[in-house]
């Protein structure tokens, strides 16, 4: 491995650095649109065999190794992390346009993923094993002993997300909870942090080496376009997908895996508008307080957060308009923000102007502009009830700082938008003690709809926690019954074996 003080710009496959397709992009900077070097190689077909490959070879002596030497691994990694100290978050501002505060409260989260993980590792909570015993003397047939447990599905495809260059990314909670499970991972880098992979790339790579494992057991693959990603999400080698992203990119690997000779999971978390619902009692006594959080919420990290409030729902009259004017107004103090990059910018640009196009939509507010190669000047929209459910296109997501109010005749109008609401990863309720009733009309329509549900609160800010719920239905998820974060995020990269009639000496231990 080179000096941790230099970027090579090279694949990690195993424990060796190779070039791939040499100087075939850059790193850019968003804030300023300056090219960032070195030059990032990109792997070719025979790179992603090579990785796969030895994924598949790590696996079976991976999967075999104890808790406790896992869990050293994924602690060695965490204080890897740590000790990059700035270099690491010096690049991933660079590349990002992200303030340092929020990365380090990033690389803080990243590395409290993986301890979590390796207490389960060391813990075995992730491994129960349910036995049942032989019943010898029953008719009209005896039943065998039948014992089962848990095992990891095999080499896992992490790809790097571009909102989280740390938490979600080549050392974020699916790549964690994957080598928890027992499963090596190759992590497809996202192209506009390249740098901050390849630092975090090379502290998995010492990591590995240190706890003497398996050659494959991790590698990073890099690329500006699909083709890497596509060549491993099909490779036999892998069993396993897990993306954050674009509602696009999500459905595109779920097509690739299903269409292989044998199918694999794809856990793709990929779009919601998390709908807020604001009762009047609240919206009455606090208007002005739930207009501020809302603003707090919705412009966090320029919007770029997958929980972000993009719309809020609330019963028209005298309260709805006071708290329109009071989000109108603190909007109008915010800075434009940097985002994460020209074709994030780009698509936030264009879903601005198409809400502003459409009928029926007002622009209640926008935030301060700015000249910014990727300045994002945060809008918030206003439409009825009526219209939202007549037009589809009101539902989409517009990833960045931008959200539409929605203003119902009733409860009753406020329940009908709910059941007509696409799968979310979070309903927000706002709501004082004598709301309770109309909220409990609510409660079931949106235990349908998201896998979070939160009373005043907002949705931005996803604790690591075994409780923790992140996921949700289809298209916010591609796989309802799963969560990529918290503790049971492990189960993605498990099944069940069952050993009948086994002599104990064969038995896992």
């Amino acid at each position: 491995m080179n000096s941790p003080l230099h970027l090579d710009g090279q694949l990690l496959i195993g424990q060796r650095s190779l070039a791939g397709i040499p100087a075939a992009f850059h790193a850019v900077d968003p804030a300023s649109g300056r090219t960032l070097e070195p030059a990032f190689s990109a792997a070719a077909p025979e790179d992603v065999d090579h990785a796969a490959a030895l994924a598949q070879q790590a696996f079976d002596p991976y999967r075999q190794t104890t808790g406790e030497q896992r869990t050293v691994f994924l602690e060695r990694i965490a204080a890897g992390i740590e000790a990059l100290g700035d270099t690491l978050i010096e690049r991933a501002m660079a590349e990002t346009g992200l303030p340092r505060a929020r990365l380090e409260g990033e690389r803080a989260r990243t590395t409290a993923q993986l301890r979590l993980f390796a207490e389960i590792a060391r813990t075995g909570l992730w491994q129960p094993v349910v036995v049942d015993s032989a019943l010898p003397d029953r008719q009209p047939a005896r039943r065998p002993e039948l014992c089962m447990r848990m095992i990891p599905l095999g080499p896992v495809a992490v790809f790097g997300a571009s909102n989280f260059p740390l938490a979600f990314s080549v050392a974020g909670g699916d790549t964690a909870a994957a080598l928890a499970a027992g499963c090596p991972v190759i992590v497809k880098a996202h192209p506009s942090h390249p740098g901050t992979s390849e630092w975090v790339a090379r502290v998995l790579q010492a990591a590995a080496a240190a706890c003497d494992l398996p050659l494959g057991v991790f590698s990073m693959l890099a690329g500006p376009g699909h083709d890497v990603g596509e060549r491993l999400v099909s490779h036999p080698a892998v069993q396993a997908v897990a993306f954050t992203g674009s509602r696009a990119g999500g459905l595109a690997l779920c097509r690739l895996a299903q269409r292989r000779p044998q199918p694999i999971p794809v856990y793709a978390e990929m779009s919601a508008i998390n709908p807020v619902f604001a009762f009047p009692n609240a919206l009455a006594a606090r208007g002005d307080a739930i207009a501020s959080g809302f603003v707090d919420s919705l412009l966090m990290g320029a919007g770029q957060f997958c929980t972000n409030p993009g719309l809020v729902v609330g019963v028209g009259g005298p309260e709805w308009d006071r708290f329109s004017a009071a989000v109108a107004e603190a909007l109008a103090q915010r800075p434009a923000a940097t985002m994460l990059n020209t074709g994030i910018h780009k698509a936030y640009r264009a879903g601005v102007d198409r809400l502003a196009a459409m009928t029926g939509v007002a622009r209640v507010g926008e935030g301060q502009g700015s000249a910014g190669t990727c300045a994002a000047q945060a809008a918030v929209f206003q439409t009825e009830a009526a219209t939202f459910l007549a037009t589809p296109a009101l539902h989409d997501e517009v990833f960045g700082p931008c959200s539409l109010l929605v203003r119902c005749r009733d409860l009753a109008q406020m329940r009908e938008l709910a059941e007509h609401l696409d799968g979310q990863l979070t309903a927000t309720l706002q709501l004082d003690g004598v709301d309770n009733e109309a909220a409990r009309q609510l409660l079931a329509i949106l235990e349908r709809k998201a896998g979070r549900l939160l009373v005043n609160g907002f949705p931005t800010g996803v604790e690591v926690a075994h409780a923790m719920v992140h996921g949700g239905p289809f298209p916010a998820t591609s796989d309802v019954r799963s969560t990529s974060v918290g503790s049971r995020s492990i189960d993605r990269f498990l099944r069940p074996v069952c050993y009948q009639d086994f002599p104990a000496s064969l038995l896992p231990a």
